[in-house]
């Protein structure tokens, strides 16, 4: 099974809830981290997305290669366990699904660089110290700590983006917030989407 479904879009814009949501259409979700008991082969359970993607892409040159019957990626990043890996931020990885999976469906999902900010800040400390501390792709450690430097970054990543995939009617940005969100992302990938919602909210007001 290849990939038919691939987000771009950064950590806490909503990729939760896209998970959710094509979970229930039937699609086989990777969200962040494949669960344990989301498949039976041992060298899947508890494995970081982007580690698979970056051991399929340097083993095999197929980002994708790795992932069995998971065929939708709704957050890549990870930013944890002394990991620092942004492959929605690599082009050279993003171009090789596009050759290994000409038929994959981009999203980028957004929400207002603003309350991305935010949510980052008030979310565990992914903003406090996680993204000050870490080498990241736009980010490097020292920056990140101020909403300004945050947003800097957030808006830079969908510029780059935008360049990647101008005219590209695979790559579809939307904002998860937008009343129009579930139907555009259900046109964009071929599917109905019978529930829209919000699924990983903070726990704590932002």
């Amino acid at each position: 099974m290849g990939l038919a479904v691939v987000n771009l879009g950064l950590p806490k814009t909503g990729t939760t809830t896209l998970a959710r949501a094509l979970r229930i259409a039937g699609f086989r979700v990777a969200d962040h981290r494949i669960r344990p008991r989301q498949t039976k082969t041992e060298d899947l359970k508890n494995a970081f997305v982007a580690d698979l993607l970056y051991r399929g892409y340097f083993q095999t040159g197929d980002p994708g290669a790795l992932f069995g019957n998971f065929n939708a990626l709704t957050e890549l990043s990870c930013l944890r366990q002394g990991k620092s890996l942004w492959p929605q931020m690599d082009f050279a990885l993003i171009d090789a699904i596009r050759t290994h999976h000409p038929e994959v469906r981009f999203l980028a999902s957004r929400r207002s660089s603003w309350d991305v900010s935010q949510s980052m800040l008030a979310w565990s400390d992914l903003g406090t110290d996680r993204l000050p501390a870490s080498d990241i792709p736009g980010l490097p450690e020292g920056y990140g700590e101020t909403s300004a430097e945050r947003i800097q970054w957030i808006d830079g990543h969908y510029a780059h983006l935008a360049k990647i995939f101008a005219g590209d009617p695979a790559y579809l940005e939307y904002d998860v917030a937008h009343p129009d969100a579930k139907d555009a992302v259900g046109r964009h990938i071929g599917a109905d989407l019978t529930w829209w919602g919000q699924a990983n909210a903070n726990l704590k007001a932002v």
